[in-house]
């Protein structure tokens, strides 16, 4: 789900909207060419995982902590390592005399300094969202992902942040842009335009370059060193898209944007192209007003969505989402769908690129999410001839290794026989074809169907051809 990378599989509703909004402010003016219909969104990220986070050494020192065990867990301050955890968790710090607005004025100057583009500040209350995330969980929308209907301690947790982590007073959202500063000043059209060229592979801007969970974890552990060597013992804990936080909706609660139509978040500053991470603190501080909606009365991301996931405004069916489908699905994609998903590989960011807003998406300072072995401009028939060893050594810390290579080759064996279906050359198509044919017999029987499929498209086509 992406933005995919603005929103989290673990903030739902990721597709529903957290309250009702005022839909009256005018969108800006469209800077570039508008493309009609076609592709959507990311349903996406990471499935509930262990939380990772850093001690007095944010940059090397690491533990992971099970969900059950963060609430159960003794009280640390920042500057007390547990042997058994290494886990500052919030706690009640002594009396201390501190001002608090100057305090959250320097928090975001210190934010800023790290990379991230904005800093704001909520409380704990997300209780607005909690009817729409049951009502989306209980149209099933949320496909194979299980763990966002779990019941009981875990389902509570993503809707009570002070439980997740005891003795939270708020929350300091945290917004990085993630747009490539190599991007082209029409680097909308020119995605856009990629995703006409059938045998061009097309992969989710936010996952082209180093995985953005540690990014934005050192970071924000580096914003909470920073706040401790200011104030002293410090208790908090840092999350990016790792566990049950509500990361869209605390967002706009904080005023970094507005709930899009598309479920992502949206800033005037930003557009949505931006992850968003969090740090649970002890400490009261002033909290920052949400913005208003200013999507209005325009719906391109729903119209462009290539297989109509967004089934509404504020509401995506993930089950119908490519980033879903390509990411979290863990099995086979339906076969209607899959003449839908083009050349898309690995997510989709069609109804972001189509955003008026977008016109407004800021560069990146950090070199960290700039395109690495050439995820921007591969063909397919490349990346469908990596095995598994190319396949975790050149995709060494970047976002997409999660979904391990025989997802890697069902993904790109539908964008080829989507290719071989249009394709006009017969020199190309016999290629596709060969490619196809050395993966039929693979090992995995997802693979082997849908490399049967890939290449019963050449079939159909000459059908037509002869018709």
């Amino acid at each position: 789900m992406s933005n995919t990378p603005n929103h989290s599989s673990a903030d739902a509703p990721n597709n529903l909207p957290t309250h009702p909004s005022p839909q009256t402010t005018s969108v800006p003016a469209n800077s570039g060419s508008v493309h009609k219909a076609h592709p959507q969104h990311a349903a996406k990220k990471e499935p509930i995982a262990p939380l990772v986070v850093s001690t007095t050494s944010p940059e090397n020192i690491y533990a992971e902590t099970p969900l059950a065990e963060i609430a159960t867990q003794p009280p640390h301050h920042i500057n007390h390592i547990d042997s058994a955890h290494s886990a500052p968790i919030v706690t009640t710090s002594a009396p201390r005399q501190i001002d608090l607005v100057s305090l959250a004025a320097q928090i975001k100057q210190w934010g800023q300094a790290l990379g991230f583009a904005e800093i704001r500040i909520t409380d704990t209350d997300v209780s607005l969202a909690q009817p729409y995330l049951a009502a989306w969980l209980a149209k099933d929308m949320h496909g194979e992902m299980a763990y966002m209907a779990k019941q009981g301690e875990e389902n509570n947790l993503r809707t009570q942040p002070s439980a997740l982590v005891p003795g939270t007073l708020r929350i300091i959202s945290a917004r990085m842009d993630y747009l490539p500063s190599t991007s082209q000043p029409n680097w909308r059209d020119h995605e856009l335009n990629a995703l006409t060229q059938p045998d061009q592979a097309v992969i989710s801007l936010y996952a082209r370059g180093r995985d953005y969970h540690k990014t934005l974890r050192q970071r924000l552990q580096k914003l909470a060193q920073k706040i401790s060597e200011h104030i002293g013992p410090l208790g908090y804990r840092a999350f990016t898209d790792s566990a049950p936080v509500m990361e869209v909706e605390l967002a706009r609660k904080a005023g970094l944007g507005w709930r899009g139509k598309h479920t992502l978040l949206l800033s005037r500053q930003g557009g949505s192209l931006f992850f968003l991470g969090e740090l649970f603190v002890d400490l009261p501080l002033p909290t920052d007003e949400h913005i208003a909606n200013a999507c209005g009365h325009c719906t391109r991301c729903i119209d462009i969505c290539p297989t109509q996931a967004i089934i509404a405004p504020y509401q995506l069916d993930a089950r119908r989402c490519i980033s879903y489908l390509t990411i979290e699905n863990p099995g086979p994609i339906p076969e209607a769908l899959r003449p839908l998903m083009g050349n898309r590989i690995y997510g989709c960011d069609d109804c972001q690129l189509i955003c008026p807003w977008n016109k407004y998406a800021q560069h990146s300072p950090l070199d960290e999410f700039s395109p690495r072995n050439q995820l921007d401009s591969s063909d397919l028939l490349t990346l469908f001839a990596w095995n598994e060893h190319d396949f975790s050594h050149r995709l060494a810390g970047s976002a997409i290794r999660r979904i391990g290579h025989i997802r890697w080759l069902r993904n790109i064996a539908v964008a080829l026989g989507n290719a071989l279906r249009v394709c006009t050359h017969p020199a190309q198509a016999q290629r596709i074809q060969s490619a196809l044919q050395n993966q039929a017999t693979h090992p995995s029987e997802l693979v082997q169907e849908h490399v049967h499929w890939a290449l019963a498209q050449g079939s159909s086509t000459k059908k037509s051809a002869l018709k």
